[in-house]
């Protein structure tokens, strides 16, 4: 298990309450306590409890920045449907900020289609579940896919639709995420 660190937030900060997934600041001077950094985000401990500080505003927290590719250069060099290899990686990318294991491996997506649209554009849709229905970092969670998604050359628009069927349970985590939870 890795440690925490303690930091103390340099600016103000917006951040993301976990679960409830309500949009905060956190306060310049405040100390907080990242227990993970995953797909370029972090979660962090504090006062009044859990938040994730996504990969644009690490930098209250004393860490560089993460810089996005260029999607403009990236869509003219590219010719053709993305591949779709490269897609699952972004996907791979992407935590619950509670569960250190990536959405797929969690098996949290049920599928993923390009489709073809018009002038050779290519659309990707996700269609993914929760651990839990109440969860509020739902959109939070897709927002990240979506915007991971987008970063492969090729892909023009993503769009992911949360369901609720089939309910999610522990047998779709895939043999990867069961080992580094420790259930295996």
């Amino acid at each position: 298990m890795a440690r925490e660190e303690e930091r103390i937030i340099s600016r103000d900060c917006q951040a993301t309450v976990v679960p409830s997934g309500e949009a905060v600041t956190l306060p310049k001077g405040s100390k907080v306590n990242i227990t993970h950094r995953l797909g370029g985000n972090f979660t962090v401990v504090w006062d009044y409890g859990m938040a994730r500080i996504e990969r644009e505003n690490v930098d209250a927290l004393g860490e560089e920045v993460q810089t996005k590719p260029d999607q403009t250069n990236r869509s003219i060099e590219h010719q053709g449907p993305p591949d779709e290899s490269a897609i699952w990686e972004q996907l791979k990318t992407v935590f619950d900020p509670e569960i250190p294991i990536n959405i797929v491996d969690l098996g949290l997506v049920y599928s993923m289609n390009v489709k073809e649209e018009e002038n050779k554009i290519y659309n990707v849709n996700v269609t993914m579940t929760l651990t839990a229905p109440g969860c509020g970092m739902g959109p939070v969670i897709a927002e990240d896919a979506k915007s991971k998604m987008c970063d492969v050359p090729g892909v023009g628009d993503a769009h992911v639709e949360l369901v609720w069927d089939p309910p999610w349970n522990q047998d779709m985590i895939s043999e990867e995420g069961k080992m580094e939870l420790g259930l295996i």
